[in-house]
């Protein structure tokens, strides 16, 4: 039976702020809605604070939402109504999303818009018309096909979002399938949301399929995806994702598991420079400039081969420059796979425009009851800080006050503590000051990976650990990305970028592969009590706390005299 509507667990402004009680009786339900049409702003206490925006409810509209059934659940959780003023807001843009499409028209391309008087709107927007081929129909209207992407754009940013109907080139054909067993002998399947995630990007039976991004948990397989996907089209592939190590492990994961051969796959990195007709690249070697002209001498790697298909992996993490040479690729499939839509510089426009609309969304906790990934317990551990730091906190900038509380002295005690709880557990320490963390490393005889660690140390590293031969590493910004360490139970974070949702989740997912023993996980992120670290903390967790996880909290006490003190909870 529905509560009663003033013990209902939602408060909603017309702003599109919404509130939501934590521990409600319906809270988990309110929070399932929310995660589909708004986004997590901050978590102050019992209440947590939501905002509708254009994008979360296009994002909606896309994966079948319409204006009715969003208001309908707004409703039913809302405990004074919904304003009238959001519920506008709500059908405006809901109302938006496919009052627009693009359409093949011979050799160009074809606007149509439902609505002629909206046609005749953007007609008059200056910075469209060398978009335009001729006179407009009542409407519809030609488009250059290579205005493709810069309208799309263009367009989200005046507040209508297209969608893109005019199909894509099959690019040169590349017969490929998965194995049916792999090298040990065990069969080779996607899993049921992995099958349906490839099917809700490349349908048959969806006109505008073919483009746009699949959100998985970290750990839930995102790779296989990518590799469903290039089955499924069979055509030659890019694949761009965020470091040489990543590179590593989708060759690798491409020679178990596919029928590809090593002679079929190219590596295009800093060290190497092999294109094949599947080829996986870096970001950074493709926004690397010549200094002399500031061009970028590698994005002849996206016109070299007919590609059919582009996977962004980590898409949440392209760099500006590759959405400009995204903007005139609009005619070749794009795949974005992330963990996370959230992006820290506010773009998620440009994905949404540019790569596609979310086609696949699983939810973490979800995952979690599946046992497809392995369910964290997130502790916060207050560490007070270092009494020499405290001085120097005080009179220090703004900025660097985040740095000092950062590399508080204290939290090398903090992290010797957390090993021994978990002695042997396969372990890592993750940090963001490089000081800092060669400091840790030496106090504890700890090996330690960063940027600069050579790519042949990195990888033998990575294999000791998961051998067992090492039970603990410490890592830098690279345990951002793709790591392939399945068996890591612990992660204690010693500090981070500022209040980066996505990197708490980046570094959340280093340890959520299901663990063979069935063993829970520990993330703890190390915080220097009273200081600005606490709430870039907050910050940092909203994405996760979205997913529906907790975060309990530690102190850790000054040491005593007699060893005895312990942090406590």
């Amino acid at each position: 039976m529905p509560l009663p509507s003033a013990f209902r667990p939602l408060l909603i402004q017309s702003d599109g702020t919404i509130m939501l009680q934590d521990h409600h009786p319906e809270g988990e339900a309110a929070r399932e809605l929310l995660r589909e049409i708004a986004e997590l702003k901050k978590r102050p206490g019992e209440w947590h604070t939501y905002r509708v925006t254009s994008v979360s409810l296009w994002n909606a509209a896309a994966s079948g939402w319409t204006a009715d059934s969003v208001m309908k659940q707004l409703s039913s959780l809302a405990r004074y109504g919904v304003p009238s003023l959001l519920e506008k807001e709500i059908r405006l843009f809901m109302n938006r999303y496919g009052s627009l499409k693009l359409r093949p028209n011979g050799t160009e391309l074809e606007l149509s818009a439902s609505d002629p008087a909206l046609l005749k709107e953007l007609m008059r927007h200056r910075s469209l018309v060398a978009c335009w081929l001729g006179q407009p129909d009542p409407q519809s209207v030609r488009i250059k096909q290579e205005a493709r992407g810069w309208l799309k754009r263009e367009l989200i940013a005046l507040g209508y979002p297209v969608v893109d109907e005019a199909g894509y080139r099959s690019g040169e054909a590349l017969p490929v399938s998965l194995l049916e067993r792999d090298e040990s002998g065990r069969p080779v399947c996607l899993r049921d949301y992995q099958a349906e995630a490839v099917n809700a990007f490349a349908s048959d039976n969806n006109q505008s399929g073919g483009s746009g991004v699949v959100v998985l948990p970290c750990g839930a397989g995102k790779t296989w995806v990518g590799m469903g996907a290039l089955a499924k089209l069979q055509c030659e592939t890019l694949i761009l994702t965020s470091n040489a190590v990543s590179v590593s492990q989708w060759i690798r994961e491409l020679l178990r598991h596919t029928s590809l051969k090593e002679e079929e796959i190219g590596e295009y990195t800093g060290d190497r420079k092999a294109v094949k007709p599947v080829t996986v690249a870096t970001y950074q070697i493709l926004t690397h400039r010549q200094t002399k002209n500031g061009s970028y001498p590698h994005w002849k790697l996206f016109v070299d081969r007919n590609w059919g298909l582009i996977i962004y992996d980590e898409v949440h993490l392209l760099p500006a420059p590759v959405f400009r040479m995204t903007a005139d690729l609009q005619a070749t499939r794009r795949l974005g796979l992330t963990a996370t839509l959230v992006r820290e510089d506010g773009r998620e426009s440009d994905v949404f425009a540019l790569i596609g609309p979310k086609r696949y969304d699983a939810p973490w906790r979800s995952m979690e009851q599946q046992g497809w990934i392995a369910k964290p317990s997130c502790l916060e551990v207050r560490v007070p800080l270092a009494p020499e730091a405290v001085a120097e906190y005080r009179e220090a900038p703004k900025r660097q006050k985040h740095r000092i509380a950062g590399e508080n002295p204290l939290k090398l005690e903090a992290v010797r503590r957390l090993l021994n709880r978990h002695p042997e557990q396969p372990t890592l320490i993750i940090g963001q000051y490089l000081n800092q963390l060669n400091s840790v490393a030496r106090g504890l005889s700890l090996p330690v990976i960063t940027g600069s660690t050579p790519q042949p140390e990195r990888q033998r590293l990575f294999d000791r650990f998961n051998s067992g031969e090492i039970s603990v590493l410490a890592v830098s910004k690279v345990a951002n990305f793709a790591i392939d360490l399945p068996d890591a139970a612990i992660a204690i974070q010693i500090s981070g970028s500022f209040g980066s949702r996505q990197e708490e989740a980046q570094r959340l997912g280093r340890i959520l592969r299901p663990k063979r023993e069935g063993t829970g996980v520990y993330f703890y992120s190390l915080i220097s009590d009273e200081t600005d670290e606490v709430e870039f903390a907050r910050r940092r967790q909203r994405f996760l706390l979205e997913q529906g996880y907790e975060y309990e909290i530690d102190w850790m006490e000054q040491q005593a005299p007699d060893g005895k003190e312990e942090a406590h909870r």
